[in-house]
């Protein structure tokens, strides 16, 4: 599989991985979609409100899983280009364990701290009591969820991004339909109201990893739960250093991007929980596009990492190039797209045409700065290939925080709510600024070593 990757084109290995990807992404996306329409339209826009806020609490969590798996995922991807099975077992093994106890800890620390972080957030007074009852259920099935999007990580690492968009179709199709059946107790089921969503997405979750579980066992896959994979499920303290050296910045970026989001939502809670319901719209749209972008960056990492494996490091400017050039056309495609439709999007679960005003405005404001986004993550990926995050990590946290937070409060008292989406573009210009000097002035003139 290795040398069939390095044979193909460039171009054509990029999509071949990539385009599971995005479709997986567009499918999660779609499922929460389809969730905030079946809350706005069968619960009302209170009920949606009350969905949006814990979004973040959450995204905090799932989060530092992500850069879990990003340090993984570079080591498995230089271990699977030098033909290193063996390690690559041991690097998932420890990795997932890891990201298990990491869920434990979650589900109980935001169980019982759910009421106060949601009430910090200013998390309007109607829609508190709702918030609360539904950030119970999500964070006790968050550890399911959390080994779930880690594992797929893992999976990446080895450039197998279709058993992932598989499992994903199983669990999406399992939790849409369950999640208007538990709205409205159909079949039986007990009518679970706002708490719909979660459940059903448990079920689904649970269903995809049995189903992935089989699928590996049957095709011999290198990261098959078999005895091999069990016996590499241990703490090890030297695999786990290398991958927290890459993960833990990757991780801290992450959790920093999600804290921006926390102090994001509580300026929006201020102007009420209409503005929480269009925050929660627009974030909607916004995943469409961003999701892919990070894709395309994910794609550029792990083929540098596999490149780096196999000791082709010439083909480390193309795969920046290529990815670069494929950001354009997609995540350019869906901005364009977005801009074109975003009033029927919006109004597929924004019911008050005050709300979906509001909300096409303010995804106007800053759709289009995502196309940067996507430069600057895809620069990023390239660095983080060769393990290279502090700096790159450092110059994202800088941005968010000494940039984007200022300038939203800045701008919220200048021009009101929509000030607060105009920091976005100003804080992604900056990132792709200074990553691109950074790669161009250091990372270029430096040695490309293996990292494991």
């Amino acid at each position: 599989m290795q040398s069939a990757t390095f044979a193909k084109p460039l171009w054509q290995t990029y999509l071949l991985f990539l385009a599971p990807m995005v479709l997986s992404n567009f499918l999660q996306s779609m499922s929460g979609t389809v969730n905030s329409i079946y809350i706005g339209q069968m619960l009302g826009t209170q009920a949606l409100a009350a969905v949006s806020g814990m979004f973040p609490v959450v995204f905090f969590f799932i989060a530092l899983v992500i850069g879990l798996g990003a340090g993984a995922g570079v080591l498995i991807g230089q271990a699977w280009g030098a033909r290193e099975t063996h390690m690559v077992k041991a690097i998932a093994g420890a990795t997932l364990l890891l990201g298990v106890l990491i869920g434990l800890v979650a589900a109980v620390l935001g169980t019982v701290f759910a009421r106060q972080a949601l009430t910090g957030l200013g998390t309007p007074a109607d829609v508190l009591d709702d918030a609360v009852d539904y950030a119970h259920v999500m964070l006790w099935i968050l550890p399911s969820l959390l080994v779930f999007v880690l594992f797929t990580q893992l999976l990446r690492g080895v450039s197998d991004t279709l058993s992932p968009l598989l499992a994903l179709i199983v669990s999406t199709t399992v939790g849409l339909a369950l999640t208007p059946a538990l709205i409205r107790g159909w079949l039986g089921l007990p009518p679970l109201g706002i708490q719909s969503a979660a459940y059903a997405g448990l079920a689904g979750n649970l269903s995809a990893m049995a189903w992935l579980a089989w699928r590996l066992i049957r095709k011999g896959h290198p990261l098959a739960p078999d005895r091999e994979f069990f016996a590499a499920l241990r703490l090890d303290r030297v695999i786990l250093g290398k991958v927290l050296r890459i993960g833990l910045p990757t991780g801290v970026q992450m959790i920093v991007l999600s804290l921006s989001e926390l102090v994001i939502l509580a300026l929006v809670n201020q102007h009420g929980s209409q503005a929480t319901a269009a925050y929660g719209a627009v974030t909607q749209i916004v995943n469409y596009v961003q999701f892919p972008a990070l894709s395309i960056a994910i794609t550029a990492s792990i083929l540098g990492a596999q490149a780096i494996g196999a000791g082709h490091l010439q083909r480390m400017g193309p795969i920046l190039r290529t990815g670069l050039l494929i950001n354009v056309c997609l995540t350019g495609g869906l901005i364009v797209l977005g801009y074109l439709l975003s009033h029927w999007l919006l109004g597929l679960f924004l019911t008050e045409d005050s709300t979906r005003a509001m909300a096409e405005h303010l995804l106007h404001i800053m759709l289009w700065s995502l196309l940067v986004f996507g430069f600057q993550a895809i620069i990023g990926g390239i660095m983080r290939a060769s393990g290279t995050v502090l700096v790159p990590v450092v110059i994202s946290i800088v941005c968010v925080v000494g940039v984007q937070l200022p300038a939203a409060y800045w701008l919220d008292g200048q021009f009101g709510l929509q000030g607060v989406w105009m920091a976005f573009p100003v804080a992604y210009l900056g990132m792709l600024i200074l990553q691109t000097l950074y790669y161009k002035l250091v990372w270029k003139h430096q040695k490309i070593e293996r990292l494991i």
